[in-house]
């Protein structure tokens, strides 16, 4: 085949009436040498022109983004649902809009301040309001598929609860320590382990004192002086042999000698060696610091006895419940150790000093012991009751607690239903107590309050719907991403030429058939 695709003479597709016009050499444009055909340099300016409009119409929607709201907007967001324009309030400007990704917080009651200058100053935030309730009716359905039951407010005779932990103590008022009021030596012990059970006046060890002994003595010695001279004439000499013996015989009472050891040294004449020291109380022994042949001082404590009859148990009471309980409230104490067992008492005393690390303080109960059931050291759970008299309670079901209010729902009849808000005061058992908001026979919903409440909000949303008038949204589709998009809308794409066509229209050479 030659460049300008003649036919050889020889083929026999060449043959025929329309071989000559196939043959024909074809037209081609007249280009000079060295440039670029026409259509080619036509689509690069068109592309060009495009390029240069997406640039422009891309820069001026960045500037757009990033300059706010015109003035115009500015004015036109502040127009009411009504229609009318607000006028601006004293001291506010209008101005550019900070960008949406930016804090647009102030202080309540303080201000801030435009790059323009123009201080604006804030009201304080208001406070978030409940939502609104309103009463709903149900219908017979309705109340069945959800469960709804009524029940009643009344009075009754209700006393409070408390239960709290407490450890069993010795009553404090019923210990007694065991000291000698002279030095001296321990000769005999009667009483020799901790523990052991003593009863008043028995005796728990002799001691031997040399102070003791040379008191003795000197009463052995008044006492006979005083006998010689009872009958002396001379003035003041039978007194002062009385005097001296008052004075021995009082020493020894103020070292707690005892009345029958006095009576024993007078009959005997002669001075004890050993002296026998008795309990002061009925109890259990403590403590024990004695030991035969020891020394003694009148500062050493030698038996500590506690009567056990009657016990202290101390409880840890959360602060916010002191303001509730007061001497003379009856309590009791139950024991793991023997079940079923209950011990009752009353609380004698709230002590002052509240425990900074738990946050709770001491409360002091006083109980009876027989059999010595209770003891020291023991733990044990304490349940006080708090009388408080006649009081309006509903079933604790019945009110709904939101958090920031108490509502129950008052049951009016034939599925009409209304909340209403209440003040509520302790939970005694499975009741509460109503202090303001309801009366006594008040029928009212004792469950599915969640769902009930759900309805009342619903209800009361839509009866506070009020659909915007006409053009209301006028204001809003001139902010934000409306403008944006009308800044796009608003770039037109053209081309030169219009449709855009090519010069030379393609070739519209005939199929040739091809024969094998």
């Amino acid at each position: 085949m030659t460049d300008d695709h003649e036919l050889r003479p020889n083929s026999p597709l060449g043959q025929g009436p329309d071989a000559k016009a196939r043959s024909a050499p074809r037209c081609e444009p007249d280009v000079e040498p060295g440039r670029a055909p026409r259509h080619y340099r036509g689509a690069f300016f068109a592309a060009l022109a495009l390029a240069a409009a997406f640039a422009l119409a891309t820069g001026a929607l960045w500037w757009r983004l990033h300059q706010g709201p015109t003035p115009s907007a500015g004015v036109a967001a502040q127009t009411p649902a009504g229609g009318g324009l607000q006028p601006l309030a004293a001291g506010q400007a209008e101005g550019p809009t900070p960008p949406s990704g930016g804090s647009n917080e102030i202080p309540a009651g303080g201000s801030n301040e435009t790059p323009g200058g123009v201080s604006h100053k804030m009201m304080p935030a208001a406070r978030p309001q409940a939502t609104p309730l309103a009463p709903i009716q149900l219908s017979p359905q309705r109340m069945q598929s959800i469960g709804l039951q009524t029940g009643s407010a009344a009075y009754k005779q209700v006393a409070d609860e408390l239960r709290f932990a407490g450890s069993v103590q010795v009553d404090e008022r019923r210990l007694a320590y065991v000291q000698t009021r002279f030095a001296g030596w321990i000769r005999r012990l009667y009483v020799a382990t901790t523990g052991e059970f003593v009863r008043r006046g028995q005796p728990l060890f002799t001691i031997y004192s040399p102070d003791l002994v040379a008191t003795e003595q000197e009463y052995l010695l008044a006492r006979k002086h005083q006998r010689a001279l009872e009958g002396s004439s001379v003035d003041g000499v039978a007194a002062g042999a009385a005097s001296l013996l008052g004075a021995a015989k009082a020493r020894l009472q103020q070292w707690q000698v005892p009345a029958r050891e006095i009576e024993k040294l007078e009959a005997s004449g002669q001075a004890l060696a050993d002296l026998p020291i008795n309990s002061p109380a009925s109890g259990y022994v403590m403590e024990k610091n004695i030991l035969p042949n020891m020394y003694v001082q009148p500062d050493t404590k030698l038996y500590t006895v506690a009567d056990l009859a009657k016990v202290w148990v101390v409880a840890q009471v959360f602060q916010n419940d002191a303001g509730r309980i007061k001497p003379g409230d009856p309590a009791e104490v139950t024991v793991d150790a023997y079940p079923g067992a209950v011990f009752r008492g009353l609380v004698d005393d709230l002590l002052p000093q509240v425990d900074a690390a738990t946050r709770t303080l001491p409360v002091r109960l006083v109980f009876p012991n027989p059999g010595l059931r209770l003891r020291p050291g023991m733990y044990v759970n304490v349940r006080l009751r708090l009388p408080l008299g006649r009081q309006l309670v509903i079933p604790a079901a019945a009110a709904f607690q939101s958090g920031s209010r108490s509502l129950v729902f008052l049951y009016r009849g034939d599925g009409n239903i209304e909340p209403r808000q209440v003040e509520l005061g302790a939970r005694v058992g499975d009741e509460l107590v109503v202090a303001k908001g309801l009366s006594a026979g008040d029928a009212i919903v004792t469950s599915a309050n969640f769902l009930i409440d759900s309805e009342a909000q619903l209800e009361a949303a839509a009866g506070a719907f009020v659909p915007p008038p006409p053009g209301a949204g006028a204001a809003s589709a001139m902010n934000g991403p409306a403008q944006a998009k009308a800044a796009v809308n608003a770039v037109e794409m053209t081309t030169d030429p219009s449709p855009p066509r090519s010069e030379h229209p393609p070739s519209t050479a005939a199929a040739i058939p091809y024969n094998s």
